[in-house]
């Protein structure tokens, strides 16, 4: 792509609308913002831009548009896929001074919320009123709520209560050129012409940058249980998913675990280890506001472990207790970083297909020579895997370990799932693209994109190359 390097009198131009306070262009911050939690990968960007409205962000899109500058929105930078990363230099544009709660509406049980606000930190606010937002990425304490509109992020809970883009009921949007747009509207329903919100979410800021975010929300369960499976098999664990659903429960999350991740998270975080000595675990948790349903639904979740070769089945019942296992489950992705450099695959398929995935990747691991970690929410069928580099030489790991992961994905294919459950395409995954995608699909993107964003300047490089 063509773009235009900064010059000074684009420098001084950022500076005047924003104050120099809002522009970095130091090497240590340039640095950090080169990268995100993707892999050792890193850009570097020629400035830094922290605007806190949207007409300051309606100003930079216009002027970059108009002299051809690539501009990369970021978020908290917890992007898996290269999200975050600016392939083309030019401008980062954050959004972490956008970060205020704008509107708790308890009648509509709706919030309006800005880009640059933290998962948890609305979790929590709501929670003081009584409601909740469900989607709940592993990194919930550091990602944003742009971000998470940005990937249509998941999480444990997405089992019962969906992904973001079951939330989002508005957005505001700046498009490249400057112009606002809202999506959509401020209700349950809305039929009237395409659907811009959908849309836009899981876009990954390829379409337009979002400035606030209007979300629906739900009444605060406030209990949950956990119950935790111990299997000498994944495929026993597996096996386990769908007849808890047979038998008419309905968890708000099942994840799965093995030894192998349990052990390198207690090791990395030094912290004490609730789970068993066993292969793999499942964690069932059910939530709701009568506990006392909690007894026979645990009864029968106890009992349907059991019936598929479960060794044991625990149960925290109080929060800390949860937590502690909560802890482990949440840092796998995390800590795996700190003892290797890794590429993190996304995968999901129809949950009953997730034993001949794990069977798959077993025999990628045999085939290729890697050592994977794997765990993720099984009760989706969404399966992350970890594929450590440790050891491995650079030519097997940038020449050899894309033909393992290509036949991965296309096993994933022939099951009926895809290559990204809830981390996104950005630029890690697109050379994958075609193992889903067609050159119709291509040539509808293309069309999309180039509606949007006709010169291109907005996350250049991700999801797919134009043509």
């Amino acid at each position: 792509m063509d773009f235009k390097k900064l010059n000074k009198q684009d420098f001084l131009f950022f500076i005047e609308l924003l104050g120099k306070e809002y522009v970095y262009s130091d090497n240590e911050s340039l640095d950090k913002y080169s990268r995100d939690y993707t892999e050792d990968l890193s850009f570097l960007p020629e400035i830094v831009l922290l605007p806190n409205s949207v007409d300051l962000v309606s100003a930079i899109l216009a002027y970059c548009n108009k002299e051809r500058i690539p501009v990369t929105p970021r978020g908290a930078g917890t992007s898996l896929s290269g999200g975050a990363l600016p392939l083309y230099g030019g401008v980062v544009l954050s959004t972490e001074k956008m970060n205020r709660i704008i509107n708790i509406d308890t009648s509509n049980f709706q919030v309006i919320t800005e880009p640059g606000v933290i998962n948890q930190t609305l979790r929590d606010a709501l929670a003081e009123v009584d409601l909740f937002y469900p989607p709940d990425p592993a990194s919930k304490g550091t990602c944003f709520i742009g971000g998470n509109v940005a990937h249509s992020s998941g999480g444990p809970k997405a089992l019962k209560y969906g992904t973001t883009k079951d939330y989002v009921l508005n957005l505001q949007l700046v498009l490249a050129d400057g112009s606002v747009i809202w999506t959509g509207a401020n209700t349950l329903k809305n039929s009237t012409g395409y659907n811009l919100t959908h849309l836009v979410v899981g876009s990954e800021g390829t379409l337009g940058i979002v400035t606030q975010i209007v979300l629906k929300v739900i009444p605060l369960p406030k209990y949950q249980v956990l119950l935790v499976a111990s299997f000498n098999s994944v495929k026993d664990a597996c096996a386990t998913v769908s007849p808890l659903f047979m038998n008419g429960l309905q968890p708000s999350a099942v994840e799965l675990l093995d030894q192998k991740g349990v052990s390198i998270a207690v090791k990395a975080k030094s912290i004490e280890n609730p789970f068993p000595e066993c292969a793999c675990f499942l964690m069932i948790e059910f939530d709701g506001n009568k506990p006392e349903a909690f007894q026979s639904m645990c009864e029968l979740a106890y009992e349907t472990c059991l019936a598929h070769n479960a060794v044991e089945v625990l149960m925290a019942e109080t929060a800390a207790e949860q937590e502690k296992f909560w802890n482990i489950r949440r840092s796998i992705g995390e800590v795996v970083k700190t003892i290797s450099i890794y590429k993190e695959e996304d995968t999901v398929v129809p949950r009953a297909a997730l034993p001949q995935v794990i069977e798959k990747v077993q025999e990628l691991e045999k085939e290729y020579g890697f050592n994977a970690v794997c765990y993720g929410h099984a009760g989706d069928g969404n399966l992350h895997i970890n594929i450590l580099k440790e050891d491995m030489d650079d030519h097997r790991w940038e020449k050899e370990l894309p033909k393992a992961i290509r036949q991965l994905f296309e096993t994933c294919k022939a099951l009926g799932g895809t290559i990204s459950g809830e981390h996104g395409i950005g630029y890690v995954q697109k050379a994958y693209m075609d193992v889903m995608l067609d050159k119709t699909h291509f040539l509808l993107f293309a069309g999309i994109k180039n509606t949007f964003d006709p010169n291109g300047i907005l996350n250049p490089g991700k999801i797919f190359d134009p043509a």
